[in-house]
């Protein structure tokens, strides 16, 4: 067993930076692990991705986000929120999963794993989990699923080059991976089980994508889903009658969306939510049903992840720590 931790945070995002943070500026003790680096998730983003969000609102600890523009890309992200670290001098253990959590609240045992191998036993008086949203991915659930060629991340679109490719989803990654291939020489084309994009997509971005669909340089199957995924070639199937169509393809790239992983809550007796996947929790302090342990970040928000996002996830932390140490 290793020396006693006050706040033990569970995932190094920006969210569980926001709570070392906010614990760094209080006095309390805090450790942060990851199963991977700082801001893991943000690495699995495209490589040339602007936010959404202005600079501003994505600062966590009140340390400025100055860059030149508005909306940061995902590159300025990534160094602004390791400079929070080494503002805060937090302590993350990068690459040490959390295994397992028992215990309650003023007496937490927490069970991880190194890179080595080695499996330390951590004490705590509480536990943040910070794991966010992207612990596994929305699968399609069809045959052929497992295929290599189908992707459910999108970096860039250079190993797509004149090569067929069909982008499942009709959200912001969808749209911006489809209009980044079609400008790099990939010849793509999209399916979505609507009939039009989705309502969030960037307001800069809907034009040009608008453009590219009614002049038929990017493919569209409306209210389809994917049937089946096979070699060389997808078959959709429409939502009105179920007729299906075969397309050839030699890579599907499903934007389908990333989900929570609730297993380690759930054990631990944190009530879920059966329709929304909201883990029960008092949103005044993040605290959930089971004592001393906190949520924050997109894994409060349950299935529908759009719901919490940096701007408004990253106030978490001092609500966790606040409540943790009241003044």
């Amino acid at each position: 067993m290793t020396d006693r931790i006050e706040l033990l945070v569970v995932g190094a995002g920006p969210c569980g930076i926001a709570v070392g943070a906010a614990a760094a500026k209080k006095g309390v003790s805090c450790t942060l692990f990851d199963r991977g680096c700082i801001t893991n998730s943000l690495i699995g983003y495209p490589y040339y991705m602007t936010f959404f969000s202005t600079a501003v609102m994505l600062e966590v600890g009140g340390v400025p986000f100055t860059i030149p523009e508005s909306k940061p890309t995902r590159r300025e992200a990534l160094a602004y929120y390791r400079r929070v670290v080494d503002h805060f001098d937090l302590d993350v253990r990068q690459y040490e999963e959390v295994l397992e959590i028992d215990g309650e609240a003023g007496d937490y045992t927490v069970k991880t794993r190194r890179p080595d191998g080695t499996e330390p036993i951590y004490a705590a008086n509480a536990v943040v989990v910070a794991t966010g949203g992207f612990q596994a991915p929305n699968f399609l659930g069809v045959e052929g699923e497992q295929l290599p060629k189908v992707r459910h991340y999108y970096h860039e679109p250079y190993p797509y080059y004149a090569q067929d490719v069909l982008v499942v989803g009709a959200g912001n990654s969808a749209v911006e991976s489809a209009l980044e291939m079609f400008r790099n020489g990939v010849r793509v084309s999209l399916v979505h089980f609507d009939e039009a994009i989705d309502r969030g997509v960037k307001p800069w971005v809907v034009p040009d994508i608008t453009n590219r669909f009614e002049r038929g340089e990017i493919p569209v199957f409306w209210k389809h889903r994917v049937a089946e995924i096979r070699p060389d070639s997808v078959v959709l199937r429409a939502e009105d009658d179920g007729t299906t169509t075969e397309i050839a393809n030699d890579f599907v790239v499903a934007m389908t969306g990333w989900r929570s992983d609730h297993s380690q809550l759930a054990a631990l007796g944190v009530r879920i939510d059966p329709e929304t996947g909201i883990p029960e929790h008092d949103p005044a302090t993040m605290e959930t049903n089971v004592a001393g342990l906190y949520i924050a970040g997109v894994i409060a928000a349950g299935h529908n992840a759009n719901k919490i996002f940096i701007e408004n996830g990253r106030e978490h932390g001092d609500l966790i720590v606040r409540h943790h140490r009241p003044s």
